[in-house]
């Protein structure tokens, strides 16, 4: 099952390069703003974890009593370095130690956020100082481990035991002493799970604009007690409109704070070199919000003049109202992660011939024999590295298309591995030994079509949904060029959309990608396939490497933003919930 194979018959299975062109395109207002919004610290999935902390078995340093342990909590980043984030009390004479003091972190979905966890025993004459003070280098040394906050709240009692070590890389069992283990425990704070959603509209917004109207939208950041305001949610932009009614947006309590914590909403001008103007601004929380909607009333937004101690509040003929205002408390993504539900990873590799011969460095497949990766190589890991954690057996299926295999014509779905019987391989670096072994053993040839692998995608996931397996499927599909068969990727989206899949694309190279981003819902209405029908749910990310790949935004969490989002709408639409009873095999 999930094998494909194409006949090449599109376009009478020639050569052509298609869609390798140079022109460069600017991103889409609702890009633009991502990336803005990004620059200043949204992010799109936002839950409070609580870990709490106990250890068993740990080694006993001390002469006379047990060991006295304290728990030191440190963040890895991906070049290895470490940042302290947390000291646990210090738990007198025991080897067994349950620590009363929890640590808080936010959990990011689109981030790999690695943990390091050290246990020290410290020593007699430091025990009545603050463990703030604590000089590590002066206590004892019992172990450390490490993990991924993702690995703790995907088990099922969203707890992990972990074999402490003496020294960070080498195994436990390879050292004569014994080290413990460390138990983490994580909690999902109540108030992530209580969510509001609400429905702006504005009224005669001023243009900012000399010969046409404004292209409005809202960003609603929280404020913090130092520096500028953090935004948390936003609305799409809305072309040459003094009277937008905006999408719903959601935001649940644990983003603000609390019902009554302050926001701030401005409603800006967009514009495309990412200066958007301000046309004005209200602070508001929660609770006034609500207070707005049942009321039916607006309030009018606020401009300020001048700077300093001198500036003035003047207050603008333009209003905001709040058309909509619901609050619920629904199941949260980690909730169904651990009652069993996984993200199942699938990647669609672009082999048209507009990628150049890929023993040349110009081409865009080109190994770099100095290991640097290629834009392809990085789509896979970056994308593959955060989702991983989320596949049980991490057994991936993995195609490519536009290219000529051995001994058959040109197809569009081809199995990555060489198999003509199965399409998995093996873990991330399977993917990557699968895509170095295709680069030389296929004719790179044309057209770009993703119709036949979003159709293989959606086989498997239909297969699955038969099944009733607890299993969400994400293709990722990296492509150089445009499609040629738009209107078919277009009835193989909608047809997908009642399914449990969700489609990133990665545009890497030089194209012009506008046709591309009328497949992302974010873009604008709704897809409509050829018979008419429309979109149950939007299921595509699309993002450009190009517009991202020197900035601070990484190509992983522009793309992963919104998965946990897409995740949630299709449970909610089915109304399946984290403890639906499944008839799943073993296996599933």
């Amino acid at each position: 099952m999930g094998s494909c194979w194409s006949d090449g018959s599109y376009g009478g299975g020639g050569m052509v390069g298609v869609g390798g062109g140079t022109t460069s395109s600017a991103a889409t207002p609702n890009d633009a703003v991502d990336y803005y919004l990004k620059s200043r610290g949204y992010n799109g999935l936002f839950s409070q974890i609580e870990l709490s902390f106990s250890a068993s078995n740990l080694r006993d340093r001390d002469v006379i009593s047990k060991s006295d342990a304290m728990v030191v909590v440190y963040t890895k980043g991906r070049d290895g370095t470490l940042a302290e984030l947390f000291r646990s009390e210090v738990v007198l004479n025991s080897l067994n130690p349950k620590w009363i003091k929890n640590f808080t972190i936010g959990y990011q979905f689109e981030v790999v956020q690695t943990l390091l966890f050290r246990v020290y025993d410290i020593d007699t004459q430091f025990q009545n100082s603050k463990e703030e003070l604590l000089k590590l280098d002066e206590q004892q040394f019992l172990g450390e481990a490490t993990c991924t906050l993702s690995e703790i709240v995907t088990k099922s009692n969203k707890t992990i035991a972990l074999e402490l070590m003496r020294k960070e890389g080498v195994a436990t069992q390879t050292q004569p002493q014994h080290n413990g283990k460390l138990i983490v425990h994580a909690e999902e704070s109540l108030a992530s799970k209580t969510n509001t959603e609400i429905v702006f509209r504005g009224l005669n917004l001023e243009s900012k604009d000399t010969f046409s109207k404004s292209d409005p939208f809202l960003v609603i950041s929280k404020i913090v007690e130092h520096g500028t305001p953090i935004p948390v949610s936003k609305t799409e932009v809305l072309k040459n409109d003094p009277n937008p009614l905006w999408k719903p947006v959601s935001l649940s309590v644990q983003q603000v704070g609390s019902k009554d914590s302050p926001l701030v909403i401005e409603c800006l001008d967009f514009n495309g070199n990412g200066n958007h103007d301000l046309i004005g601004k209200v602070q508001k929380s929660l609770s006034d919000l609500e207070k707005l909607h049942l009321a039916g009333q607006g309030i009018n937004l606020v401009l300020s003049t001048g700077v300093g101690h001198k500036h003035e509040d003047r207050v603008l003929k333009s209003q905001l109202f709040v058309d909509k205002f619901t609050e619920t408390v629904q199941h949260t993504f980690l909730e169904y992660l651990a009652s069993g539900f996984e993200l199942n990873f699938m990647v669609a590799i672009d082999f048209t011939a507009s990628n150049g011969n890929p023993r040349l460095p110009d081409s865009l497949h080109y190994i770099d024999p100095t290991g640097r990766l290629n834009a392809y190589q990085r789509a896979i890991v970056e994308v593959g590295e955060v989702l991983q954690f989320y596949d049980s057996d991490k057994r991936f299926p993995a195609w490519g298309f536009g290219a000529r295999p051995i001994d058959i014509p040109v197809s569009h779905c081809f199995n990555l591995n060489g198999s003509s019987t199965y399409c998995e391989v093996d873990g991330i670096q399977g993917i990557m030994n699968a895509y170095n072994g295709a680069l030389f053993n296929v004719s790179f040839a044309g057209p770009t079509l993703f119709g036949p692998v979003i159709n293989a995608a959606a086989t498997i996931a239909s297969d699955s949904l038969a099944q009733s397996a607890k299993k969400y499927y994400v293709l990722l599909i990296i492509t150089d060029g445009v499609i040629t068969d738009l209107q078919e990727t277009r009835d193989a989206i909608v047809s997908a959309s009642d399914l449990p899949l969700s489609i990133l694309i990665v545009g890497v190279g030089g194209a012009d990608y506008k046709e591309m981003e009328v497949l992302d819902g974010d873009k604008g209405e709704k897809l409509e396939s050829s018979s008419g029908r429309i979109a149950s749910r939007d299921i595509v990310q699309f993002v450009a490497l190009r517009d991202i790949q020197y900035g601070e935004v990484s190509v992983v969490e522009a793309l992963l933003a919104e998965l946990p989002t897409q995740f949630l709408t299709y449970m909610r639409n089915r109304n399946i919930t984290p403890t639906t009873t499944t008839t799943t095999s073993s296996s599933s």
